[in-house]
């Protein structure tokens, strides 16, 4: 790989050979590319995000897709590929099908919010029955529908060297979430999925009771979202049945459910008596003063494996924050705690002021910060989070602070994203492109 083509020569070529216009972005970033020595021997993930705030970004269409997937296609060190935020559709989704089988060098594609629909999702889990060497994949945002999610469900019965699916926001329903937990159970190869917001209408928790079954029996599974299920404390009972017998999940998202203090009895009991569960998101609940303060009991007399807690706007005050506070002094492998959103009282300011003036909680591991006004501590808030990098990465520079994205943070959770980091160093081939993030 010392020698390499002139990718940006390859390009005005291909956009001739295609009749197609030349996008100047993408022009730009392979002139960046080629421009950078370390690519002849590392791979690089370019980053052709359409929402690129610092410079004027001509979105990416299906038309400029299919020269980029021409130029790209015996292109060995280019090993990871952004593509969010533009408007490919399922005319683009054939382009990516048709690359995906064809290339085997690829191993990260972000497609996080195009609009691709039903047949383009078709297309590109079907391209991956065969390829053997993507290990993630972002979907997120682009509204494949049930069906579409059913494509996805089947190719997870075949695929088996993907590794990270996000299939968050993508207006999945019952059917294709059935579908898909049951095709996990069987699957040995993915480490972590998100399945965020799906559109469900019942009532009766079904996705939730087969995601538990497959809990069961899965054994690969590190890190799982299940943001805005309407799940409530039923739900929440059959996963922590499950979990018992689970020895690999360390991640759990809870976010944004119904869960209330007698849901947290479930997770306090699991707490007490599993010791793999290292992250736990529940912020957007509601589980006040009660919850947090059996979830306190819990981590300072029994658990000392999760390292990192959200409770974001769950409608706690002052007592049941005091009582976390009290048992991060007890507990020190709690290092990460979200809180803002709920009712603060002085008491509580006082608490995490002391906690963080002490050294106990680190300023980049809380989402808030203490200060005074005419002799009183007050808190406010900081943006950082288990997800501050979901939607959104930096404009410049590398995301190099990653306690203020607790997530990224912590190794166990993401090793195998961090691992192929390690391996395959990726390459900022513009100020403007940042490194794409995990879930988080």
């Amino acid at each position: 790989m010392s020698e390499r083509p002139d990718l940006h020569q390859h390009y005005l070529r291909a956009c001739q050979n295609l009749g197609q216009p030349e996008h100047p972005f993408i022009a730009h970033v392979l002139q960046e590319a080629d421009k950078n020595d370390k690519t002849c021997t590392k791979g690089i993930t370019l980053k052709i995000a359409g929402n690129n705030h610092l410079v004027p970004v001509q979105r990416v269409t299906d038309g400029d897709l299919q020269v980029l997937a021409q130029v790209l296609h015996n292109t060995v060190y280019v090993t990871g590929l952004d593509l969010r935020y533009n408007v490919l559709t399922d005319a683009g989704a054939k382009h990516v099908a048709t690359f995906l089988q064809e290339n085997s060098t690829l191993q990260y594609l972000n497609l996080m919010f195009n609009d691709i629909g039903t047949s383009g999702a078709e297309l590109i889990a079907r391209a991956l029955h065969r390829n053997k060497t993507l290990a993630y994949l972002r979907m997120t945002g682009n509204k494949i529908g049930d069906k579409g999610g059913m494509f996805f469900a089947s190719m997870l019965r075949i695929n088996s060297t993907l590794e990270k699916l996000d299939l968050g926001d993508c207006d999945m329903g019952t059917q294709c979430l059935i579908a898909i937990a049951t095709a996990l159970t069987q699957n040995k190869s993915v480490k972590a999925i998100n399945l965020n917001r799906p559109l469900l209408y019942s009532q009766e928790e079904e996705t939730t009771v087969h995601v538990a079954l497959m809990l069961k029996n899965n054994s690969s599974l590190v890190e799982l979202h299940l943001c805005k299920h309407e799940m409530k404390n039923f739900g929440v009972e059959r996963l922590c049945e499950a979990l018992y017998e689970n020895p690999s999940l360390r991640y759990l998202d809870l976010s944004c459910n119904k869960i209330t203090c007698g849901g947290v009895k479930f997770l306090v009991e699991l707490l007490k008596q599993s010791q793999t569960l290292e992250i736990l998101d529940l912020h957007a609940n509601r589980i006040e003063d009660d919850g947090a303060i059996y979830l306190s009991e819990a981590l300072a007399l029994n658990n000392r494996t999760l390292q990192a807690l959200s409770v974001v706007s769950n409608n706690i005050s002052g007592k049941g924050l005091v009582a976390l506070s009290a048992a991060m002094k007890t507990n020190m492998e709690l290092s990460y705690i979200y809180i803002w959103g709920n009712k603060f009282d002085e008491a509580t300011c006082m608490a995490f002021s002391e906690l963080i003036q002490m050294g106990r909680l680190k300023p980049n591991c809380t989402d808030v910060e203490p200060y005074e006004v005419d002799g009183h501590v007050h808190l406010a808030e900081l943006s950082h989070g288990l997800g501050k990098h979901y939607y959104w990465t930096p404009s410049c520079g590398e995301v190099t602070n990653k306690d203020a994205n607790a997530s990224l943070a912590i190794a166990a959770v993401s090793e195998h994203l961090l691992e192929y980091r390690q391996v395959h160093q990726t390459t900022h081939l513009h100020p403007g492109l940042p490194l794409g993030s995990s879930f988080a």
